[in-house]
């Protein structure tokens, strides 16, 4: 089984004037590295335990919590070790500062502000048709 890990340590270079990304690999102790059935444990425990915080994450997308915070926090935990991981969190690294960098546009700006406008406007129309039909009737006030 190839996780990518054994890769030699070269730096990606710089896209647009940023700083280079670190290499791609294990991020293991070098005496771990050095031999094989600790460092195929090292993967293993490495593996469960990203897992379960990935896991952790996904239950908590309809719960309570920071569900896309922990699934990310998992990657991060995967990437110490597979190549794959860090690839992942490469490319969703650069797809986040993309859209930020869309959000900034003063044209885009200026359209999510209408928009959101627009909606605030419409939510408040129908809560006060509803209230207009309905009434507001206090809780201590219900008659059962």
């Amino acid at each position: 089984m190839n996780t990518g890990s054994n890769e030699s340590a070269e730096a990606v270079a710089p896209v647009g004037g940023a700083e280079p990304e670190p290499a791609l690999g294990s991020r293991a102790p070098q005496y771990v590295q050095a031999r094989r059935a600790l460092h195929l444990s090292w993967q293993v425990g490495v593996f469960i335990v990203g897992l379960a915080v990935v896991v952790a994450g996904i239950i908590m997308l309809p719960l309570p919590g920071p569900g896309w915070l922990v699934i990310f926090g998992g990657m991060a935990i995967w990437a110490t070790e597979f190549v794959w991981a860090q690839l992942v969190l490469r490319w969703t690294k650069r797809k986040v500062t993309e859209a930020a960098q869309r959000a900034l546009d003063p044209k885009v700006r200026r359209r999510n502000i209408i928009l959101t406008t627009i909606g605030l406007v419409i939510v408040a129309v129908l809560v006060a048709v509803y209230v207009w039909k309905f009434g507001i009737t206090m809780p201590w006030k219900i008659k059962e």
